[in-house]
């Protein structure tokens, strides 16, 4: 079975200045990972997780290609993790009123596989904490206080 995890939040933010810390190599680093990004179709880049020994967890290298890139509207790429996991991501953003609503997939996940669910939860934990940090980044509040709905 394969499962998708959806996050939709609303930024006060514009299009522009979020599709810039979605795209900005050292703005990704900031709320999701250390990478070496590029918005080029092709290219092929990686995130560097880093390990938490609280949740018995190593860390990982997550090797992606964009697959698509469309200022300032969609972002996607793969993301393959220590070849247990072959899924893709993609992100949109849609102007709304003063702000940008983005909307996030991560689909693929294949729960009958090994580590599937693990690799799912973890997964939606993850995004639900980085897109909280997008949010702070972008709007210079506390993450752990940051207004972000997300679904």
């Amino acid at each position: 079975m394969s499962r998708m995890i959806r996050k939709e939040i609303l930024i006060p933010q514009s299009r522009e200045e979020v599709w810039q810390a979605v795209t900005d190599s050292a703005t990704l680093a900031e709320w999701m990972f250390p990478n070496d990004f590029a918005p080029q179709v092709g290219r092929q880049f990686t995130f560097e997780v880093p390990p938490n020994p609280q949740a018995n967890f190593d860390g990982l290298t997550v090797r992606c290609t964009v697959l698509e890139c469309e200022p300032p509207r969609r972002l996607a790429f793969s993301w393959t993790a220590g070849g247990l996991v072959d899924t893709r991501v993609s992100f949109e953003l849609e102007e709304e009123g003063a702000g940008t609503r983005l909307r996030l997939e991560h689909a693929g996940f294949d729960l009958a596989a090994p580590w599937g669910e693990q690799a799912f939860k973890g997964a939606e934990y993850g995004w639900a904490k980085m897109l909280k940090q997008l949010v702070a980044i972008l709007t210079n509040t506390d993450s752990q206080t940051s207004e972000g709905s997300s679904t």
